[in-house]
């Protein structure tokens, strides 16, 4: 087994185990009334890849793979990247039947050493050694929630200050990101916007964005206020096809969950929210991949 940076051609090697191992977890997470856990899409994998490919791109020394270098292929992964003063884990994992032979340890080991003394942020499973690492490694564990269900639309209000956003909003936006999260998206921005909508507040005083996919599901949100923070998710909402999602939210984002509730959504608890040397962001929703 070697740990090392990762590669280019070791990208569609590490989806594989990526989506072994969260298919795993999810499999083993789901609850009772939750449908059947289905295998990763071929454009959800292809997506990933690119993602991936991005952080390689821009900041390599974060990521990180182990390797059977017998069967040359990837067992375990660590991506994490540095903006400025923060530092974030994009995504981490080992196949089930490597888990407890401290490949794990030895890849978040070397992703934390890239972020040096830097703050931390990152979402997180609730899986018993994963949790039991972040801790031991100074993080924080923050309670989050999801909110799913199909909106009711007699309950949409009148949304108005919201705007389509493009490149030239990114300037202030990363702004709003250094107060709420200690640096801004930087470069992020621009992957994202390649394939999400983006809706904006441009208010002076109290301005906002959100991400959103081509299903209206929210993706991230950065607001300088709860009540910018609601506009923008109320027309995340209307936008929403089939079900609609809200992602993070944490005990410091209950706007989320009253708006949430007020469209007919329900709670789901899944995972949390790390954090190390910094507070939870608010009103923040924060991207699985890009934080």
């Amino acid at each position: 087994m070697q740990i090392r940076l990762m590669r280019a051609d070791d990208l569609h090697s590490a989806e594989r185990a990526s989506a072994a191992t969260f298919l795993e977890a999810e499999r083993l997470n789901r609850r009772v009334v939750e449908p059947e856990v289905e295998p990763r899409s071929a454009e959800a994998s292809a997506l990933w890849v690119d993602r991936m490919g991005f952080f390689l791109t821009v900041d390599p020394e974060g990521c990180w793979v182990a390797v059977d270098e017998d069967e040359d292929e990837v067992v375990g992964f660590a991506i994490s990247q540095n903006r400025g003063r923060l530092w974030y884990l994009a995504t981490y994992g080992v196949l089930p039947g490597q888990q407890g032979r401290g490949v794990g340890k030895g890849l978040m080991d070397a992703a934390l050493a890239h972020g040096g003394d830097r703050q931390g942020l990152f979402i997180s499973s609730v899986h018993p050694g994963a949790t039991r690492r972040y801790r031991l490694a100074g993080f924080s564990l923050h309670s989050q929630v999801r909110m799913t269900g199909s909106v009711d639309r007699s309950a949409l209000p009148a949304v108005t200050g919201i705007a389509e956003g493009g490149t030239g909003d990114f300037g202030w936006m990363d702004r709003v990101d250094g107060e709420l999260r200690g640096a801004g998206h930087g470069p992020d921005h621009t992957f994202m916007l390649s394939t999400l909508r983006l809706i904006v507040a441009r208010s002076e005083h109290r301005p906002g964005y959100a991400y959103v996919d081509d299903r209206g599901r929210v993706a991230l949100l950065a607001a300088a206020h709860e009540d910018t923070a609601r506009a923008l998710l109320w027309e995340a909402l209307a936008s929403s096809r089939e079900e609609a999602f809200v992602p993070s939210i944490t005990a410091a984002n209950e706007w989320a969950m009253d708006v949430g509730l007020a469209a007919g959504l329900d709670i789901v608890q899944e995972g949390y929210v790390a954090v190390r040397d910094m507070a939870v962001p608010g009103p923040y929703l924060a991207s699985g991949h890009f934080l």
